[in-house]
């Protein structure tokens, strides 16, 4: 389950975090941020009480300004009093506020940065700001928060940087399950990825780090529907002859139509997992509004948490179903 890169809306990722992982998730990927992480863990804490078993924890980095890592921005004082918020309509995180209540503008906390903001505004007043975290901050964070496991978003080319990243890793000295490598294609560009993700094998390998290529397909768009899910099913179909060595997970467009894709095209064993962000917000938005109306978090609700639940679990289940016909290669 994805929090989300950029995402430190606390209540809503304690939220998540303990409804997800009560509902059998393996993982749960959140910001490399420290307040972020105690969210996280709150939240699992909350569903091991129930009888949860603890899933990773995951940290989202990046070797360089990468979409994942952004946030929204713009003055609303430049906003037209005519203006009909455009903006607001099309944000999936609610990150938009309304003058009226004092929150004007973009509120950050909760804009993970999927960019439907930026094309939406008529005048072009939105823009996007990116956050990378400092190569000398890396180790010491991870060192204090001791995931389970890292996700390295990167982009084409940057393999120095990727290296670098991998050296800061290392002198963390936390000993990490996996280090996920996200990477987005489509089309011809899958023989390019490849090329890019054996080249990164090779640097994981020499650090010994076990990877797991997350294949980010429509990156950021999961709660659009049937297309998305079809790009992340499409890329594992062409990726998966030209991969490295090392599990390939689903991401990115991920949804409720994702296994039903994936048995369309011959391939429902072929992913070793499934990563779910935007469409995991997106089934439990109703309920964490509810909550936020009353001024407290969704789990202490007892009359709301159980139904959420089992929206998680729709979205979970037949991926917990089908892990025993796969074989997850190392």
């Amino acid at each position: 389950m994805i929090c989300g890169a950029s995402n430190q809306d606390l209540a809503a990722v304690e939220d998540l975090a303990g409804l997800y992982a009560l509902a059998g998730v393996h993982c749960i990927d959140a910001a490399a941020d420290a307040a972020v992480v105690a969210a996280v863990r709150r939240g699992i804490a909350w569903a091991q009480e129930h009888g949860a078993t603890v899933p990773w924890l995951m940290l989202s980095l990046s070797d360089g300004p990468d979409p994942h890592f952004r946030k929204a921005w713009f003055d609303p004082d430049r906003c037209p009093p005519e203006c009909r918020r455009p903006c607001e309509r099309v944000c999936p995180a609610l990150a938009i506020g309304l003058a009226q209540t004092g929150q004007a503008g973009v509120l950050a906390d909760r804009c993970y940065g999927c960019g439907r903001c930026l094309p939406a505004c008529p005048l072009g007043l939105i823009e996007e700001r990116h956050q990378v975290l400092p190569a000398a901050a890396v180790p010491a964070l991870l060192a204090e928060l001791q995931p389970d496991a890292v996700e390295l978003h990167c982009q084409f080319g940057r393999l120095e940087a990727f290296a670098q990243r991998l050296s800061q890793l290392q002198a963390g000295g936390v000993p990490l399950q996996r280090v996920a490598v996200s990477m987005s294609a489509g089309g011809d560009a899958a023989i390019t990825l490849a090329a890019e993700l054996w080249q990164r094998f090779s640097l994981l390998r020499h650090a010994r780090f076990r990877p797991l290529w997350q294949l980010d397909g429509r990156p950021m768009s999961g709660d659009l529907g049937a297309v998305t899910a079809r790009c992340a099913v499409r890329l594992l179909q062409q990726l998966r002859p030209l991969a490295p060595p090392g599990p390939l997970q689903l991401a990115g467009g991920t949804n409720a139509h994702t296994l039903v894709e994936l048995e369309a095209a011959g391939l429902t064993t072929a992913a070793a997992g499934v990563a779910f962000g935007g469409e995991a917000r997106h089934r439990l938005q109703p309920w964490l509004l509810a909550a936020q109306q009353r001024g407290t978090r969704l789990l202490g609700c007892a009359d709301l948490w159980p139904e959420a639940l089992a929206a998680a679990q729709d979205l979970v289940d037949p991926w917990l179903q089908r892990c025993s016909q796969v074989a997850v290669s190392c």
